[in-house]
């Protein structure tokens, strides 16, 4: 039997750690939880957390308002604020999202990731207020699109470019979290998690009316308010590999 991975904003990131247990519970490596893994697909998560510049773009990049959120996230989302913005230091260890872009001894991440035939990342290239596009889309800065977003098939009029990554070995190295500032984190982040290759799908609503909830629109959270994303559901289904 085979397996899809499927999930929306932070919601994937349960999902991913959810695979490296299971991957870790097992001697095969070509199975997750007993299933073969085919599809891994993530829509709007934050791969590299809320805490990097314009990451959570609600607070507009504003370096005293993402202070604020920095020191406040815990209060407002519990242990889930701690992971997105990389504060959390259970029993001493490096923040759970900079763990899940290596194996170790209690979570085997990137073995169950690796697994999977195909890994898919839908982001949104703007309007989205709750996951920034880099941490989404699992790009350094100078890697987003700068121009060209344009429709590339009438079939789906909100996907504006695909990109398809072929490298499938990409040197890591470990570092450690001592003296380390947080854009280095973050550049450990997109390494760790670009060992694999990754299909990335830039989605746009900027001529939808429902663009200000891009983050519900892009998976269709409710349909009369987010109808819009239909196009995006419907990429997903026949790029699907079965």
């Amino acid at each position: 039997m085979k397996t899809e991975v499927a999930g929306l904003s932070g919601s994937c990131l349960v999902r991913e750690e959810n695979v490296s247990d299971q991957c870790h519970k097992q001697s095969s490596e070509e199975t997750v939880a007993g299933l073969e893994p085919v599809n891994f697909i993530t829509v709007a998560t934050p791969h590299l957390g809320s805490r990097g510049h314009k990451q959570l773009p609600l607070l507009c990049g504003l370096p005293l308002l993402e202070k604020g959120a920095l020191q406040t996230a815990h209060w407002i989302a519990g242990r889930s604020g701690k992971h997105l913005f990389l504060t959390d230091k259970d029993n001493g260890k490096p923040p759970l999202l900079l763990r899940m872009v290596n194996d170790s001894d209690d979570l085997m991440f990137m073995s169950g990731l690796r697994s999977f035939k195909r890994r898919v990342a839908y982001a949104n290239a703007n309007y989205d207020h709750v996951v920034g596009w880099r941490t989404s889309s699992i790009r350094r800065q100078d890697e987003l699109p700068k121009s060209n977003l344009q429709i590339k098939d009438q079939k789906y009029p909100h996907i504006v470019n695909i990109e398809q990554e072929t490298t499938l070995d990409i040197n890591h190295k470990v570092s450690s979290l001592e003296g380390k500032k947080m854009a280095d984190l973050e550049e450990e982040m997109i390494e760790g998690l670009t060992q694999v290759p990754w299909e990335r799908i830039d989605v746009s609503f900027h001529e939808s009316r429902q663009r200000y909830v891009a983050h519900n629109t892009i998976l269709v959270k409710t349909y009369w308010l987010n109808s819009d994303g239909a196009d995006v559901i419907e990429h997903m289904i026949d790029n699907f590999l079965l």
